[in-house]
């Protein structure tokens, strides 16, 4: 079994090139269902994630050619054949489940097995089904799987109860080729949300509003093929600022939006981090020393779900007491028992955490129980005193690209083993 081994205590210092979003990548891959001409997806990480999809796509007849030299990511999908996608790969990745969207635009018909993906809580597809409802589909639910059907989908206004990203990407994808006109409100927000629309839009769809809240989508007879590069990766950046901040270290960061990073970038400057801008790149001084602050995950443009556990293991070496409150995922707490076996002094209370920040943590044998709680145990594992182990790497590996070499490129003493 393989594991993460970190050497706790060592500075950072250097340049890290952020990769493409893999929140960015695995909607835009799937899109390429809606159009049978020629798609390059430009500087595409592969990530576990996107061979998961791809080897989906390529079950489905799709032509999928990826460059290890260039990493750019080749899909024709004009064999694409119309047939149950496998329920295997569907259920190893929740992302799997946004083929619907475009598989019932495309062919009027879709059935597929209920989605998998990291357990951090329940993730309905109500939403999803609700609004292909509107959108004029019929849906049958039984025996663990999800059919659609229709024989052309036709523009409806749409309201989600949640700004789920989720079902925003797949009504979203769902309404490019259909009759009419659809209007989504109470969409969700994220950055990865425009780069679809985007991508979308450079096909010759005409979306408006993406990003803002309320979408609307004019339905196209068709799309025509594109080259596209999407948008880098938030979380990988913030992960590497939080990174600086653990360690007392200096570093830059390459390929960062500071817009998209907003909200992660106010909370570690109230934790006593320091930001500057050189070009199309962020230096992160996180050389004072760290206070407490409370934090409430929200959905974008809140401070993201999906730097929280990155963030607890920062806070419980910080000076003072902490309360991290998690709003979007019931259950996104399991990395807490993992920092408690480190040494790090967190209660839960429900959905609330207290962090009482601790002198320092100490190196032990840990897991990774999901995608981004892995993040956080080689950061806590970067503080620590003595060697951290890291074991279920496979969640990791679902959102990072060469994680462990890009932080002994910052100096850091991390490295992979099979035991």
């Amino acid at each position: 079994m393989e594991k993460i081994i970190v050497e706790g205590g060592k500075k950072l210092k250097g340049e890290v090139d952020i990769s493409i979003a893999k929140n960015s990548v695995l909607p835009i891959i799937v899109a390429s269902i809606l159009n049978p001409n020629d798609i390059t997806i430009k500087n595409v990480p592969m990530l576990e994630d996107v061979t998961v999809l791809t080897n989906l796509l390529d079950g489905l007849n799709c032509g999928i050619n990826y460059s290890d030299k260039t990493r750019d990511l080749k899909i024709n999908t004009s064999n694409l054949t119309p047939i149950d996608a496998n329920s295997d790969l569907i259920r190893k990745m929740r992302a799997s489940f946004l083929i619907m969207g475009p598989m019932i635009s495309r062919y009027g018909k879709c059935k597929i097995s209920l989605p998998g993906g990291c357990n951090i809580g329940s993730r309905p597809i109500d939403l999803h089904l609700k609004g292909f409802k509107l959108l004029g589909a019929e849906i049958e639910i039984g025996h663990g799987f999800v059919e659609a059907k229709a024989k052309k989908l036709k523009g409806n206004r749409i309201y989600l109860d949640f700004p789920s990203v989720g079902a925003t990407e797949n009504l979203l994808m769902a309404s490019v080729l259909a009759d009419g006109v659809t209007i989504i409100e109470n969409a969700a927000e994220e950055p990865e949300i425009w780069d679809l629309a985007n991508f979308l839009n450079a096909m010759g769809g005409k979306i408006e509003g993406a990003g803002m809240g309320r979408i609307t989508i004019e339905g196209v007879d068709s799309l025509k093929g594109v080259e596209y590069k999407p948008i880098y990766d938030r979380i990988e950046a913030g992960t590497f600022m939080v990174a600086a901040a653990i360690t007392n270290s200096i570093i830059t960061i390459n390929g960062a939006n500071e817009e998209h990073l907003r909200p992660t970038i106010e909370k570690l400057k109230e934790c006593g981090v320091k930001f500057s801008s050189k070009g199309n790149s962020m230096i992160v001084d996180g050389r004072e020393i760290k206070k407490a602050v409370d934090i409430k995950t929200l959905p974008y443009p809140g401070f993201p779900t999906d730097m929280q556990p990155q963030m607890m293991s920062l806070l419980a070496t910080a000076k003072g007491s902490s309360v991290i409150t998690e709003t979007v995922f019931e259950n996104r707490f399991m990395h807490v028992a993992e920092l408690v076996r480190m040494g790090a002094n967190i209660k839960i209370d429900g959905r609330t955490a207290i962090i009482e920040g601790v002198e320092s943590l100490t190196g032990c044998d840990v897991k990774a129980t999901d995608l981004r709680a892995g993040a956080a145990m080689i950061l806590a594992g970067l503080a620590a005193k003595g060697t951290t182990e890291i074991g279920d790497l496979y969640h990791i590996d679902r959102g990072y690209t060469n994680i462990e070499e890009k932080f002994r490129k910052l100096g850091a003493n991390v490295y992979r083993v099979d035991k």
